[in-house]
């Protein structure tokens, strides 16, 4: 681009970033689609705004061949939203490109290879991390993001604060997850985070950021490596995990579709594909599930 050009689509970039954080878009949204705009731009060498239709069926055939559905379709809304509430145009070409629909089951842990996976960490706050997902269905931002003041210990809930469509929830709190919290905690002391960065214990208690989200990813594959579970998990793998072991174990749905923050029932329904269910108190079979875990806690250094 020349230099107009480029100073024309500076200003439309800063109307598109500007217009995703007035709409109340998540951090995470405006990444991916400010991303789209420029992964475009460079594919082209030219501003957005003077793209043909035929030049956009080319970027979405080279982006098939290139990225995954997912970039695709964020790729593919990102330009949308562009098109729409910066340039004011129809946006008429929305079947261009159209990501397969796939029903995919997820990796399900059984309870004894969460329990392996635990106790096969060899780092206290990868044990705390790995059973506080899991015991409570988290996701892996929302288990990072725990404060403190997060547990109510009278209740036996945690506030789940600005999880997925940045909505708040109660989680129920497990015996058995409370107990290891505090125990961690103790270690590190930090006045507000519960996972706070950093190997050692003094530099956990000053730091102000959380655990690396790449270093968690990385850690649970290696562990599951080392106690010979050769699924392809990840740290949401225990999520699933949970709400399977929940439908197994009797929880009813609506009780399981609240306590993970499930939009829709469909989602939580998933889970009754891969085991059976039937009802019963939603407090006391958490805690019972729990209970099956034989833990043993590496002592703090």
């Amino acid at each position: 681009m020349n230099n107009a050009q480029q100073t024309r689509f500076n200003s439309l970039y800063n109307r598109h970033v500007s217009a995703l954080h007035r709409q109340g878009k998540a951090n995470t949204t405006i990444d991916v689609y400010s991303r789209a705009v420029r992964r475009i731009t460079e594919f082209f060498d030219q501003c957005p705004d003077q793209l043909t239709e035929d030049q956009l069926k080319d970027y979405f055939t080279a982006l098939v061949k290139s990225h995954s559905w997912s970039t695709v379709k964020t790729d593919r809304n990102g330009l949308q939203f562009f098109y729409r509430h910066v340039l004011n145009k129809r946006w008429t070409w929305i079947d261009i490109v159209k990501p397969p629909r796939t029903k995919v089951l997820p990796d399900i842990l059984t309870v004894a290879e969460v329990e392996r996976l635990i106790n096969s960490a060899r780092e206290r706050r990868y044990q705390t991390f790995i059973l506080t997902t899991y015991s409570m269905g988290l996701r892996l931002g929302e288990t990072l993001n725990l404060q403190v003041g997060d547990i109510d210990s009278e209740r036996m809930k945690v506030h789940i604060r600005c999880g997925k469509g940045r909505k708040d929830r109660f989680v129920t709190l497990p015996k058995a997850s409370l107990a290891a919290l505090r125990a961690y905690w103790v270690t590190h002391r930090h006045p507000s985070l519960l996972f706070p960065a950093g190997k050692r214990a003094a530099i956990r208690h000053s730091s102000s950021k959380v655990m690396d989200r790449g270093g968690l990813q990385k850690a649970i594959k290696a562990i599951a490596k080392d106690c010979r579970i050769h699924k392809p998990i990840t740290i949401h793998s225990l999520r699933h995990s949970y709400g399977a072991h929940l439908v197994e174990t009797g929880v009813n749905l609506r009780a399981i579709q609240q306590e993970m923050g499930h939009e829709c029932p469909k989602t939580t329904a998933l889970y009754t594909q891969i085991t059976e269910v039937t009802q019963q108190n939603t407090g006391v079979l958490i805690n019972r599930l729990l209970d099956r875990l034989s833990l043993t806690f590496i002592d703090e250094v």
